[in-house]
């Protein structure tokens, strides 16, 4: 199958699965005499192995990694991917934590400034703007 084919068989983009073969992860039965990249059946297994990586976190080096481990065959994969998704989840973690203090900082404004934000106040919620004040020279 042509790449084109496996964009539409996966859903995933042209311009996407070239990087996956440009990174190893997919690989081409060659090219048609016309140029193209072809694929076999195996690719279709490999893009959605990607998409599962993605969808938990991993970035495509991780991936890649983890694709090359797997290709030297010298190095079990289960444990590596344990690690990597130990350090997604911190990662998620500590995104989830900042999240949380955007959530608590928008709330408290949103509560200081309540009569402003609702255009019961014509004060600025910031409070006097000092370049609106006229100076005398």
């Amino acid at each position: 199958m042509t790449i084109g084919d496996l964009a539409q068989r996966t859903g995933v983009p042209v311009k996407v699965l070239r990087r996956h073969e440009d990174l190893g992860l997919i690989y081409t039965l060659g090219r048609s005499p016309a140029g193209y990249r072809l694929f076999d059946e195996d690719a279709l297994w490999c893009v959605d192995v990607i998409r599962t990586l993605r969808a938990l976190g991993l970035t495509e080096a991780e991936i890649q990694h983890l694709a090359n481990s797997h290709a030297d065959g010298c190095q079990l994969v289960g444990p590596q991917l344990a690690e990597m998704l130990h350090r997604v989840r911190a990662r998620t973690e500590t995104r989830i934590r900042e999240l949380e203090q955007l959530r608590w900082r928008v709330e408290n404004f949103e509560r200081r400034h309540r009569a402003a934000l609702e255009g019961r106040a014509v004060a600025n919620p910031w409070g006097a703007n000092p370049r609106s004040s006229q100076h005398e020279a």
